[in-house]
């Protein structure tokens, strides 16, 4: 069941209120005795897989740099 709250209360506990719907309750937003609004949970969005481009790392990258190669990254 959700909890009601006036409007009054939602202006000045907002913070609060949007904790609670993160954890999955629902709060119900009065005016009066007359419900207006409803905050609830948006659906999370699905992971992204990390890596979404296929790429492998030649061996040769792991190699040791000539000299020359060295030289010229340490300028």
């Amino acid at each position: 069941m959700a909890a009601t709250v006036k409007v009054q209360h939602a202006k000045t506990h907002l913070s609060a209120l949007l904790a609670r719907v993160e954890a999955g309750e629902e709060i119900v937003i009065a005016r009066g005795d007359r419900q207006v609004a409803r905050l609830v949970p948006v659906n999370p969005r699905a992971p992204r897989p990390l890596g979404f481009v296929s790429y492998r790392l030649p061996d040769t990258f792991f190699e040791p740099l000539d000299d020359n190669e060295l030289a010229a990254w340490e300028r």
